[in-house]
């Protein structure tokens, strides 16, 4: 698998303080939001050192991508059959692929209509997103992917007839690596949550893919209101035939007379 998939750098990164911190938050959210997400088979494409399907309920939930998984693939050609999987989870994919647009139109293609995508990123309008100006072209992993805006990645995911459900976001905490100061900074988390959530230095959308297609709606005829309809104009067309057979039979009975 080329290094540009399995993204080692990320990977070393997310064992140091700061990595450890956005890993832990990134966790208890998605065991929130994929525990009532349901259907029959989940995958979770990046990051196989963390497992954020645990707290899903599906029968058949793996890991694909590199490393220590249990499908080795490549995020944009995957090895499933369209609308197989109910729940793909990209977990920092985009910011880092090489064409995240095709990562994109694979995840649509293997979901099932009303299928769900959880898809974790790093805010380019954040305090994470100031360390990313700082460390330039040059920056070591996270700190030099092509990180997207929430609105940005929403207008994607809408292109692609998929619904943003909900969105959240966290880690307000400046890019500090030292435990210490991400200790101290806690409080600036809790703010940030109450008062610019929009803010957070990473973010996790939750987007369902819509079938959109047309539905033709046939009239329901009553049989018993149409007869009721038409019955009083059978009485009254049928009222002058029978005048006429009446004057009738009265004209031939003065002949005979």
């Amino acid at each position: 698998m080329p290094p540009l998939e399995s993204f080692p750098g990320l990977h070393a990164w997310l064992g140091t303080p700061l990595g450890r911190h956005v890993l832990d938050w990134e966790q208890a959210r998605m065991d929130e939001r994929v525990s009532d997400i349901f259907g029959y088979n989940a995958v979770q494409l990046g990051i196989p050192e963390a497992d954020f399907l645990k707290a899903n309920r599906m029968p058949l939930r793996f890991r694909a991508g590199a490393g220590a998984v249990q499908v080795q693939a490549s995020q944009d050609a995957l090895p499933f059959a369209a609308s197989s999987l109910d729940l793909v989870v990209l977990p920092h994919v985009l910011e880092f692929a090489s064409n995240p647009h095709q990562v994109l139109r694979e995840v649509e293609r293997v979901l099932v209509p009303e299928g769900s995508v959880v898809i974790s990123g790093f805010n380019p309008f954040s305090l994470f997103g100031l360390r990313r100006l700082l460390a330039g072209r040059s920056g070591v992993y996270p700190w030099h992917g092509q990180y997207l805006s929430q609105r940005r990645l929403k207008d994607w995911l809408t292109l692609l007839s998929f619904e943003t459900h909900a969105q959240t976001s966290g880690c307000f905490i400046p890019a500090v690596e030292q435990q210490q100061w991400i200790d101290r900074l806690a409080l600036v988390n809790r703010a940030g949550e109450r008062w610019w959530p929009i803010a957070g230095g990473v973010y996790i959308i939750h987007a369902i893919k819509r079938a959109h297609g047309m539905r033709l709606i046939m009239p329901k005829w009553e049989r018993k209101a149409g007869a009721r309809a038409l019955a009083p104009l059978v009485q009254k067309s049928g009222g002058p035939d029978r005048d006429c057979s009446r004057k009738n039979t009265s004209e031939s009975d003065f002949g005979r007379d």
